[in-house]
């Protein structure tokens, strides 16, 4: 039978840099690769039995809320800015960091196994579906996903997806932090401080994507882009403030996370490019504590934070398996 080839086929290569910064960020991904599995998150049960109602309903739906973001960041987010993203390790790259967004969904519900009976957990998922502002942002984010068929709409979801990671994601970082900041769920809190780690890197490599495909444009172009880029940032920020004003209501935090929010807010627009937008006043110092604490890093580059073990495992053999 004879085959008739319609295009060249390529695989990826390795051996020469396609750009002077994406086998960098490769190289970070992997260093920075945990699982959830390997952190015990038992250790915070004394302190989840000593926090008032009111505490652990914030913080279970603080993660729930995030759960919700990291599912569609992995299944919506990532695939879209893949689908037109033609060079090769740019997609290896985009593909990591898709996993790593399911994985971090999976360390929240590994997390509630840990904490709550399956009775609290089935209600919390039901909370998700319910939530209207939750529901709003998901809505939000999938509006531009979902339409990404162009140069420009490409752009669009790589915008999305830096706002989705460098700002949208703290309403929910900033209790966790809080109470690892004072010594309370820390092991939960290292799993925070992990997955805050990787979404810092994945704002960093999407923004360096963003802001060149942005410098592709004439002037035109770009104005157009940047009008909607404001737009897309204001629709977002306006429901965050709704649901934070909501989720927080009885904590006496909610101006300290909106003023948390507008400051990763002025660092998402920092890697895209642009300007900020807020005048900040001092963030909590409580939750900088929270990132600062010597088993927690998430800066750019870092390694796994110090409190991180992998585990290790001995090879299986025959007798293992001898009941």
């Amino acid at each position: 039978m004879t085959f008739t080839l319609n295009k060249i086929h390529k695989a990826v290569n390795w051996n020469k840099e396609d750009d002077n910064f994406t086998q960098a960020f490769w190289e970070q991904n992997v260093k920075q690769f945990w699982l959830p599995e390997e952190i015990s998150v038992s250790k915070d049960l004394k302190v989840w039995n000593e926090l008032s109602e009111e505490e652990r309903d914030l913080y279970k739906k603080v993660l729930a809320g995030l759960t919700l973001l990291d599912t569609k960041q992995g299944n919506n987010g990532i695939p879209s800015m893949m689908s037109l993203t033609d060079n090769l390790q740019r997609k290896a790259v985009l593909s990591f960091m898709g996993t790593m967004e399911e994985i971090h969904a999976k360390s929240y519900s590994s997390i509630f196994t840990t904490l709550l009976s399956n009775r609290e957990i089935d209600e919390l998922f039901e909370w998700i579906e319910e939530e209207k502002t939750l529901q709003r942002k998901a809505e939000l984010i999938l509006e531009q996903y979902e339409n990404t068929n162009d140069e420009k709409s490409l752009y669009l979801s790589m915008v999305t997806s830096v706002f989705l990671e460098s700002f949208l994601f703290y309403s929910g970082f900033f209790y966790p932090l809080f109470l690892a900041g004072q010594g309370k769920m820390v092991s939960s809190g290292e799993i925070i401080s992990l997955i805050l780690r990787d979404e810092s890197l994945h704002g960093k490599y999407i923004g360096l994507l963003a802001k060149e495909k942005f410098e592709s444009f004439n002037e035109e172009e770009q104005i157009e882009l940047k009008n909607k880029m404001y737009e897309i940032f204001n629709s977002l920020m306006e429901n965050e403030i709704k649901y934070t004003k909501l989720i927080y209501k009885d904590s006496n935090l909610e101006e300290e996370v909106i003023n948390f929010l507008q400051y990763n807010a002025n660092r998402a627009l920092e890697n895209l490019g642009f300007e900020d937008y807020y005048q900040i006043k001092p963030v909590n110092p409580i939750v900088l504590n929270g990132l600062s604490t010597e088993t927690k890093t998430h800066d750019f580059f870092s390694t796994k934070g110090n409190g991180y073990q992998k585990g290790i495992y001995e090879e299986l053999k025959d007798e293992d398996f001898i009941i």
